[in-house]
């Protein structure tokens, strides 16, 4: 990663436009200590100049805050980006084409390592066979998580590795594993990753975060994810070189101070992000209430609602944020139900005051919407799954039906009821890409579910920080940490989901800062420069 520069240098950036609330027609902004000092007008900055340490020609580049993805899986979207990824392939038999040659060009691997397969876009419809996976990693121990990360493909040579593995849930002879039978198999094609293999993971996924202009990731680990090791090495690794900041998440229930104090020694900074109640749509293990229309069965709940107020109650009392992954309506019921006894047990206002989080929450009514508001959740949401997933056709509808998945991801309904979003990827499931998934959110496709880019935005940006706690970041004004991007862009505008507020909106007089035009089919936005604290942590060649 890049080096740090001296935090106090003071720099000076003008001759652009300058995303701020402060000034909507700021075309400078001053950097000092670490910190936006001012932003204002190109006349102004003048007065600047022979002030600072450097001075730097935009030539009409957009500066904005620099994008939150709220969450992430670090070590595996690097292993993503350094392994085997297969996502593209458009049949089975190109997947196991692709494991093949994965296989010829690695023959010193102790373990192959791939992601992104989803079989409901394959023409076949199933996943690959163990006998096709054994023939094509040619003997050797090969994991292939789904592209949701709730099940997985595996060799025969890598279920060797983990005796007892056909007696645990989740297992099955010659199909995907799900459950204990995954987190098992998981755990063990992790622990044959060498310490230079996880380290240069973590660095090439904070590499290719600070170039798409992140500047802060919240690291959703835990011990059915990921190891104590693992996530200890990336927040060091976060602390010693410049990049994005890392938020890290523990999800591991609590019950008493002993369980918080733990989450505390771990540098975390709550017990939440992937504890699960649920699983996933793709897998058939998200818990609903109602039957999948291609399953005969409601899928997997693994908390009940008393262990949900438990644990929200010891991090509440422990000045800790709890949280959970729930994607099906069950499982979003259940996180209501408990959330609410804790309420009940400790106050409203002190829950509220915690800002507990709920990851995903893709299958929402109007009244856990609203249950939302009342207990101050913040919904940490992916818009790119509706973008992979949505629509008639998409694999929502096939495993909820049509009218069901329209319902799936209301966010406008959540501004409305004035929840709290924080927008982010789940990288590896879905790649790190800020503005396509800005862009995702304001073109849902389920239009009544649409917002505004602005609303997108800040989302991604300030509803990441709010979401750690964090008021006064993720915003360009006086005062605030210098994490910004600098883009080559187009003309700005603004876009919302009605014409009437895009039309007011862009009149001069409403001081409306404008953003890129994400209408689907345009180029988006090119990062040119990223900084995070005031320290440049990228820099496109040749720019």
């Amino acid at each position: 990663m890049t080096k740090r520069t001296d935090p106090h240098r003071t720099v000076l950036l003008r001759g652009g436009e300058v995303h701020s609330p402060a000034d909507p027609f700021a075309t400078a902004m001053v950097v000092e200590r670490g910190h936006v000092a001012w932003v204002g007008s190109e006349g102004a900055a003048d007065a600047f100049a022979t002030g600072v340490d450097e001075v730097v020609d935009l030539e009409g580049a957009l500066v904005t805050p620099a994008f939150t993805d709220a969450h992430v899986h670090t070590t595996a979207t690097g292993l993503a980006l350094t392994g085997l990824d297969l996502s593209t392939a458009r049949t089975l038999t190109e997947a196991l084409a692709l494991v093949r040659t994965h296989r010829t060009a690695r023959p010193d691997s102790r373990i192959l390592l791939g992601h992104g397969w989803d079989s409901a876009r394959w023409p076949e419809q199933r996943p690959p066979s163990r006998a096709e996976l054994d023939e094509a990693a040619g003997g050797r121990p090969l994991y292939l998580p789904r592209i949701d990360v709730h099940s997985a493909v595996v060799t025969t040579a890598l279920l060797d590795l983990v005796p007892g593995i056909t007696s645990l849930a989740g297992y099955h002879p010659d199909g995907p594993l799900t459950a204990a039978a995954h987190h098992a198999v998981r755990a063990a094609a992790h622990g044959a990753v060498s310490v230079r293999q996880r380290t240069e993971a973590q660095r090439a996924a904070r590499r290719h975060a600070a170039s798409l202009g992140i500047g802060s990731l919240h690291e959703c680990a835990g011990p059915d994810i990921s190891d104590e090791e693992d996530f200890a090495a990336l927040l060091a690794l976060a602390d010693e070189e410049a990049g994005p900041r890392i938020h890290g998440y523990w999800a591991e229930p609590i019950s008493d101070e002993k369980g918080a104090r733990h989450i505390r020694d771990l540098g975390a900074a709550g017990a939440a992000g992937d504890l699960f109640v649920d699983g996933s749509l793709g897998s058939h293990t998200a818990a609903l209430h109602d039957p999948y229309d291609d399953a005969a069965h409601t899928g997997t709940a693994h908390l009940d609602a008393a262990a949900v107020a438990a644990h929200v109650t010891a991090c509440t009392e422990a000045g800790l944020q709890a949280g959970f992954h729930a994607i099906g309506d069950a499982a979003v019921s259940t996180v209501v139900e408990g959330v609410r006894a804790a309420a009940e047990r400790l106050g409203l206002a002190r829950v509220r005051a915690a800002r507990h989080r709920v990851e995903h929450a893709e299958m929402l009514t109007p009244a856990t919407v609203a249950a939302f508001a009342e207990l101050g959740l913040t919904a940490s949401v992916q818009p790119a799954f509706d973008a992979v997933w949505g629509g008639e056709g998409g694999m929502y509808a096939r495993r909820l039906g049509t009218e069901r998945a329209r319902t799936l991801n209301p966010y406008a309904a959540l501004l409305r009821a004035g929840v709290p979003l924080a927008f982010g990827s789940d990288s590896p499931v879905t790649p790190l890409d800020p503005w396509g998934t800005v862009r995702a959110a304001a073109f849902h496709q389920t239009p009544e579910h649409r917002i505004s880019v602005r609303a997108g935005f800040t989302a991604h940006t300030r509803g990441g920080w709010r979401a750690v706690g964090r008021d006064d970041a993720g915003t360009l004004v006086p005062g605030a940490p210098a994490d910004y991007a600098v883009w080559r862009t187009e003309e700005l505008v603004v876009q919302a989901p009605d014409d009437r507020v895009a039309r007011w909106s862009t009149d001069p007089r409403s001081g409306t800062p404008g953003l890129p035009d994400l209408t689907p089919g345009r180029p988006l936005p090119v990062c040119l420069r990223t900084v995070v604290a005031g320290h440049t942590v990228f820099v496109r060649p040749n720019e």
